[in-house]
């Protein structure tokens, strides 16, 4: 463990702050005694993304059924003759 003084805090912050980014812990000296440690913050744990599975409901909705291009031509136009009436 590298250490520093208050003084070195005060006057070099940079170089202490490298130390700490390379990983290191510092011991932090007043008046000669150790009185506290600065650690490096431990990286969050990665967290997995849940993805909702969409082909799942798709099928669960639809089933294998495949829209023909007048059926979805269709199904548009009755949803848009709903919005506007």
């Amino acid at each position: 463990m590298k250490t520093a003084t208050v003084r070195d805090l005060r006057n070099q912050f940079p170089r202490v702050a490298a130390w700490i980014q390379n990983g290191e812990e510092v011991g932090i000296t007043k008046a000669g005694k150790l009185f506290a440690r600065l650690v490096p913050v431990a990286p969050a744990p990665a967290r997995k993304l849940v993805k909702p599975d969409i082909m799942a409901q798709l099928k669960a909705t639809w089933g294998d059924r495949v829209f023909s291009a007048k059926e979805v031509a269709e199904m548009r136009a009755a949803e848009l003759e709903g919005e506007e009436g």
